[in-house]
């Protein structure tokens, strides 16, 4: 049997066999868990299969720590088995799997996680529209001006921000909607999302926006600010 003790002097070592070894079904629960997240610092490729066998373990803690370490190593090969965890039972485990779906940036996993739009779980959600903004999909832009109309501003926020990574200029009229959104979180994300978009169609609304902030927030007037410079520079 491996120790907590023993799993760090692993780490120091490298001793990628000995960590993969102590994933077995017949360690301590939380030795094994521990060896997953381990693996994933070291960003072993040879622990992909082993953390992807994991996937399905009855503890749940296992199958979140083999999820994010398979997000954090980013080989493509673990896309798949990923995409069937954003149906877990378990919402840590689906929101840890569309995090490392996001990392590791494989196309087949913009439907998926579309689809994963409908979750229940406010957590879910919100780590479903950060990973959408980071695969870069214009297939995602219509499903997430959809989320803007949702009442928790945290996600209407997140979701501004994706749709600035996203970067399509389908996004620009939803995103100019948001900057007189009631809560100035979600709007000071939209102008910095409109500044990554870079769309001058956008300007008129940024400088309508700028002159009717009557001092209201200062982040909210410099985000305006410094995405109008954004714009300008980029279309000369």
């Amino acid at each position: 049997m491996v120790s907590i003790e023993g799993l760090e002097k692993m780490r120091d070592e490298k001793d990628i066999k000995g960590l993969i070894k102590a994933l077995s079904p017949d360690e301590d629960k939380r030795v094994r868990e521990k060896a997953a997240y381990i693996l994933g610092d070291i960003k072993s490729l040879d622990a992909v299969e082993p953390l992807i066998g994991m996937l399905n373990d009855d503890y749940w803690p296992i199958r979140k720590a083999a999820t994010l370490s398979l997000g954090r190593i980013g080989d493509k090969k673990s896309a798949e088995p990923l995409i069937d965890v954003l149906k877990d039972d378990h919402w840590h485990v689906r929101e840890t799997a569309a995090l490392a779906l996001g990392a590791i940036g494989d196309e087949r996993a913009v439907e998926p996680i579309i689809e994963a739009l409908k979750d229940g779980c406010l957590n879910v959600k919100c780590e479903v529209v950060d990973a959408l903004g980071d695969l870069g999909d214009e297939r995602a832009v219509e499903p997430l001006k959809d989320i803007l109309n949702e009442k928790d501003y945290l996600l209407r926020a997140c979701t501004v921000t994706s749709l600035g990574k996203i970067g399509s200029n389908v996004a620009v009229k939803s995103l100019v909607s948001s900057l007189s959104d009631e809560n100035y979180f979600v709007r000071v994300n939209a102008a910095d999302a409109l500044g990554m978009v870079g769309d001058e169609a956008a300007l008129p609304y940024l400088d309508s926006a700028l002159e009717n902030s009557n001092g209201e927030s200062q982040e909210f007037e410099n985000a305006l600010k410094k995405a109008m410079k954004e714009i300008k520079a980029r279309n000369g």
